[in-house]
């Protein structure tokens, strides 16, 4: 039996192997009472100071995620004077109702949207006002994809505004950050367990432009930091589907290149849902690499471009369901004046799992 000192003028006595004592103001145990009170009244202690945690979200077979997809958005130029005089919701009024119906709208902002101007030095310059942030989230929009070579029309600072004034909005920047990490980081969907993660990030050259790691700007990875970035999160979070937003490609050529083509199956190698893909300013085939749908280019959206093949456009929708399987179709659209139009029922690709 261990013993313990004690203070003065104190009484005590011995149970079995255990030794209890009683000072003026405090009791002192033997060893092994000691640690069972401990041990319980911290058990207790844990139960009551925390809060019950929820279970992990359950995928149910009938659960699914639907996320719609368009091309280019521009609100200036020829669409400006729309814009002012009868107001952004006018613009996206034929497709407003599809795009609520959706879970995720992803639009690909091809312009600015900031008060500040500080244009850079190149051939097209383009800027929205930042008051129609809070609009475009009114129709439905919820993501913007910013990585392409128009939202920095009006510099890092333009830039930096653009991804605020969407925020404040209530819509998700794509490919933009604080520094390159930031820019490659996924956002992501979710709803009933189902998890998608979307990367955006433009492969062209940018005129007067380049990329600084360490400040805030687009994502412009090289083909081989994009696949590595995919690859790493892939392999982490492998129940996560990945959808590739992409800005890249020729300006109205009706097929992708070589090089594009490698890059799709690279990335379906990586374990890539989908490629999406804008730049041309006019269609390009659908195409599936094993299990993976790419649109390669799915045109303008809110343009105000006068070629015939620039007014044909289409919304890629995605839908993700809850047994892993992958929904891809596609809805025909007609831009009418700088407007989209739905022209018909939608194209169903295939179905993938």
């Amino acid at each position: 039996m261990k013993r313990y000192s004690i203070a003065q003028g104190a009484r005590f006595w011995v149970l079995g192997d255990r030794c209890w004592v009683m000072a003026d103001r405090c009791w002192v145990m033997g060893v092994r009472v000691m640690k069972f009170i401990i041990f319980h009244l911290s058990f207790f202690i844990s139960l009551a100071s925390c809060s019950p945690t929820p279970p992990p979200p359950t995928t149910s077979s009938s659960s699914s995620l639907t996320i719609l997809f368009t091309g280019d958005v521009l609100l200036d130029r020829g669409i400006r004077n729309t814009a002012e005089h009868r107001g952004i919701g006018y613009l996206f009024e034929e497709v407003t109702p599809i795009f609520r119906e959706a879970d995720a709208v992803v639009v690909n902002l091809e312009c600015p949207l900031t008060d500040t101007i500080s244009p850079v030095n190149k051939k097209y310059i383009f800027r929205g006002d930042a008051r129609w942030a809070k609009d475009l989230r009114s129709v439905g929009i919820t993501h913007a994809a910013m990585a392409n070579n128009h939202t920095n029309d009006h510099g890092r600072r333009g830039l930096q505004a653009t991804a605020r004034h969407l925020a404040d909005a209530g819509i998700t920047p794509l490919g933009y950050g604080r520094n390159f990490s930031e820019q490659m980081s996924p956002i992501l969907i979710e709803k009933d367990g189902i998890s998608v993660a979307l990367f955006n990030a433009t492969t062209l050259t940018i005129e007067n432009w380049c990329r600084l790691d360490d400040k805030p700007g687009i994502a412009q990875p090289t083909e081989d930091e994009l696949l590595d970035e995919i690859g790493d999160f892939h392999s982490k979070h492998p129940d996560t589907h990945i959808v590739v937003v992409l800005h890249w490609g020729v300006e109205f050529q009706p097929y992708p290149t070589i090089r594009q083509r490698a890059l799709a199956h690279r990335l379906s190698e990586t374990g890539v849902a989908a490629i999406i893909g804008h730049h041309p300013h006019v269609l390009q085939p659908i195409d599936t690499i094993g299990k993976m749908p790419v649109y390669y280019s799915i045109g303008n959206f809110v343009f105000d471009q006068k070629n015939p093949k620039s007014r044909e456009s289409m919304i890629a929708r995605l839908t993700f369901h809850g047994d892993g399987t992958l929904s891809a179709d596609s809805i025909s659209v007609r831009i009418e004046q700088g407007r989209p139009v739905i022209r018909k029922s939608p194209t169903t690709i295939s179905n993938m799992e």
